[in-house]
């Protein structure tokens, strides 16, 4: 029974450094489409594009990211704001949107 145990707590582990990677390769997308729209204009169509492409749905479905319409227009969204992964991950950024909202909820 131990080594059940053992093996399924390995092959969670495993899956969910496979998730990551995965999560990382649509912000490495996102990053990219963000790029393509500062330089050609079609960042948030490029998103669109790869995200309902055969190879984007299954990168999703890795990421534990449901590949529907909904998520593709989030991603078409957070594409044309133009705020780079790294930046809208970070906590400066997320405390920032925080006091923003403070601000317009007290105006």
């Amino acid at each position: 029974m131990r080594d059940f145990v053992d093996g399924s707590a390995f092959n969670y582990e495993q899956g969910q450094r496979a998730r990551k990677l995965f999560a990382a390769v649509v912000l490495a997308a996102l990053d990219d489409a963000i790029a393509d729209d500062k330089k050609y204009g079609n960042g948030p169509e490029q998103i669109a594009r790869w995200a309902r492409s055969r190879d984007g749905r299954e990168v999703l479905s890795c990421a534990g990211i449901d590949p529907n319409e909904r998520v593709v227009k989030g991603l078409m969204e957070f594409v044309s704001k133009g705020v780079r992964t790294s930046v809208a991950l970070s906590r400066e950024e997320s405390e920032r949107r925080m006091a923003a909202l403070d601000d317009a909820e007290a105006a």
